[in-house]
């Protein structure tokens, strides 16, 4: 794509705004299309299934595709401190591609058996594993230092913008046409994708030094993430607040939605809602510039109950909507501080290992939260279950709080010390 062409969007035109950042950020925008509907696609496709499945099928192909994403994230962070970042994505949304396209032949193609379906979400998995911490390392790097807050809020702006269409056009699409053409859609939006970021611009720093090995490089990162408290804080505490969110967001809200909202379509607006409170506080992000990164980011963190907690309650959709609109501006208000303080505190040769120490910490009982969420409904009912959810991710914003590098760890001041130049393009071979 020509630098022109990325010059035709106008939100990415500012003076900060390389052209890495435009390529992957027009990048994510399509791929976030599809990713934000596959998994309403999904559910519904095991819902739907006439088998009979019902809240624990669901769980179990949740959990099938984020146990890899677990196992392989550490690797797929050293992978990415080592090769060029842009070709580690770029193989990462091929092999998804293709999953995602057999996926879709198979539930196109007639009832697929559970063990399929377990099967190809695990390999999506495995394929975000080795694309997320090449994707964070890029973006981390692709901007000035002083203008980092308003990059990333603009970044999620963009992202957050796709998601919303993404979540009610798949809800639309699944009830109209079903959820294997919505998962074809999604296949196609990671082959566009990879073509967009085939052009991303290598650059001297997306090309690690050869070291002694994967293994010594893993141990290198373990004992720098270690070292930063705030960090690992606030890693433990997303480790069993994502799987809550996840038991919600993958599990229970379609179980609820199917059976007292009206299908896929309720719950395609609900996700959409989320999507637009991310997009909303994307402004306020651009201009805001908090002191304390990790405190009033850990802010956002609370409204991340109020979705279980109004599912819980048996509030209809609009009620719902507005809970879920507000756990999305509170992930934004976090996502933004959590990215600044990556890129002010972590150095650039480490970056991508400490975002998959991150992500690893953070997606770890993804599976075991999926898998149990089915078995949880059905111990404590679905009521009980929503409730749990809602307490723990306040309890645990809460209790990071505890940690004193998380209540003062502040923004570095923007000057001339602190630019991080635009890196210079190098040639491969």
């Amino acid at each position: 794509m020509r630098r022109g062409h990325l010059r035709a969007v106008g939100f990415l035109d500012p003076a900060w705004a390389g052209r890495n950042y435009r390529v992957q950020t027009v990048a994510a925008v399509v791929s976030g299309l599809g990713n934000a509907a596959a998994p309403i696609a999904t559910a519904f496709a095991v819902l739907h299934s006439g088998a009979g499945w019902g809240s624990a099928e669901v769980g179990y192909v949740t959990a099938a595709r984020t146990v890899p994403l677990v196992v392989l994230l550490l690797v797929g962070g050293a992978v990415a401190d080592r090769l060029p970042r842009h070709l580690v994505m770029v193989g990462a949304n091929v092999f998804n591609a293709g999953s995602q396209a057999v996926l879709a032949a198979l539930v196109l193609l007639g009832q697929p058996g559970l063990w399929a379906l377990m099967a190809l979400s695990a390999a999506g998995g495995a394929g975000q594993a080795f694309y997320a911490p090449a994707a964070e390392g890029v973006i981390l790097r692709a901007v000035p230092a002083e203008h980092a807050a308003k990059a990333f809020s603009v970044f999620k702006m963009a992202v957050n913008g796709a998601s919303i269409a993404g979540a009610a056009f798949g809800g639309v699409l699944v009830a109209a046409v079903g959820p294997g053409w919505v998962l074809a859609g999604d296949a196609a939006c990671f082959a566009v994708a990879a073509a967009l970021r085939a052009g991303l611009e290598q650059v001297a720093a997306d090309r690690g030094p050869a070291g002694p090995g994967l293994v010594h490089e893993l141990r290198v990162g373990w004992r720098e993430f270690r070292a930063r408290r705030w960090l690992w804080a606030v890693v433990v505490q997303f480790g069993v607040t994502n799987a809550c969110v996840l038991a919600v967001e993958a599990v229970y809200g379609p179980v609820v939605a199917e059976d007292r909202m009206g299908g896929a379509g309720a719950w395609g607006a609900a996700m959409a809602a989320l999507s637009v409170g991310m997009l909303a506080a994307g402004p306020l992000m651009t201009r805001w510039q908090p002191r304390r990164l990790l405190l009033v980011g850990n802010g956002g963190v609370f409204l991340f109950g109020l979705p279980p907690l109004a599912l819980a309650l048996g509030w209809p959709l609009v009620p719902v909507a507005v809970a879920m609109f507000l756990a999305g501006a509170g992930t934004t208000v976090f996502i933004v501080g959590w990215m600044v303080t990556l890129q002010q505190e972590v150095p650039e040769e480490l970056l991508s290992r400490m975002s998959a120490y991150d992500a690893f910490g953070s997606f770890a009982l993804l599976p075991l939260g999926s898998a149990l969420a089915g078995p949880a409904a059905a111990a404590f009912g679905l009521s009980g279950a929503l409730w749990g959810c809602a307490l723990v991710c306040a309890a645990l914003a809460g209790l990071v709080l505890l940690v004193p590098e998380v209540r003062r760890l502040e923004r570095a001041v923007a000057g001339p010390a602190s630019r991080v130049p635009e890196p210079e393009p190098v040639t491969s071979g």
